[in-house]
């Protein structure tokens, strides 16, 4: 059983999921302005207010639902590369998220093609077929590809697309503790 309010630290051999901190500002900040990382999360970059608030959700989330998101920091350098998680987000109008926690990720570039987010994903998806056994979504980008194959290869299956804020969306879900 999962305490609210509660985060627990997830590691990998080359990673640690940890909960935000105050101190997270400044790296998720470069995060959530990278190009790279916004074309297909929003397209536009994030002030400092705006990533200091997701932070807060961040933090907040845990208080309310046994899941919530990590900041990935590499183990030998001990650097921020990124965030990985499952969130309830109440979307509106977005029947394949309802009930199911939605996962998510975005890694700086500097973390690209190593792997990482692989391991972020693995990892945290291993935690939570032994802490939630429940089914997870998430929503991707139609022209996301590398996003679009570590979900395939991590267990997704596509379940629908449509065209949300002019671009098309495929919404995908993994079962409960796939085989």
């Amino acid at each position: 059983m999962i305490e609210l309010g509660k985060a627990p630290t997830l590691r990998s051999p080359r990673l640690q999921l940890r909960p935000h901190r105050e101190d997270d500002l400044d790296a998720a900040a470069a995060l959530w302005c990278d190009p790279d990382v916004i074309r297909y999360i929003g397209g536009r970059a994030f002030t400092r207010e705006e990533v200091w608030h997701r932070l807060l959700r961040y933090m907040g989330h845990w208080m309310v639902r046994p899941y919530g998101y990590w900041a990935i920091i590499e183990h030998t350098s001990g650097r921020f590369i990124g965030e990985v998680g499952l969130a309830d987000w109440q979307r509106d109008g977005i029947a394949e998220l309802r009930g199911v926690p939605e996962g998510g990720w975005a890694m700086l570039p500097a973390a690209h093609g190593q792997g990482f987010a692989t391991e972020a994903l693995g990892t945290m998806l291993a935690w939570a077929d032994a802490a939630l056994a429940c089914p997870i979504a998430c929503m991707i980008d139609s022209e996301n590809a590398a996003s679009i194959r570590l979900a395939k290869r991590l267990g997704f299956a596509e379940t629908s697309r449509r065209l949300r804020a002019d671009r098309t969306t495929l919404f995908f879900r993994r079962p409960a503790c796939p085989t």
